[in-house]
């Protein structure tokens, strides 16, 4: 297990932070031996109203399975 906090950061380009949750990834990633277990999702053509309850835009569950998966906080067989 990685000892590190992981991150799964989901960001909406057309959003007007969008720039502050990018610096906040990078600098988060900067100089960490950690990287593997952090992961920035730029959603294009999103605003942040999408993130909420468009399933169009929202990739979430497939990613978010995929990425416990990969930081080993999921275990493998049960169902979400």
């Amino acid at each position: 297990m990685k000892s590190e906090v992981q991150s799964l950061s989901f960001m909406e380009k057309k959003a007007h932070s969008y720039y502050f949750g990018k610096d906040a990834y990078e600098n988060m990633i900067k100089d960490s031996k950690y990287t593997s277990n952090k992961e920035l999702l730029t959603i294009p053509g999103a605003v942040h109203t999408d993130l909420y309850d468009n399933p169009d835009v929202i990739p979430f569950l497939t990613k978010f399975r995929n990425f416990l998966k990969k930081t080993e906080l999921v275990n493998y067989g049960k169902k979400y």
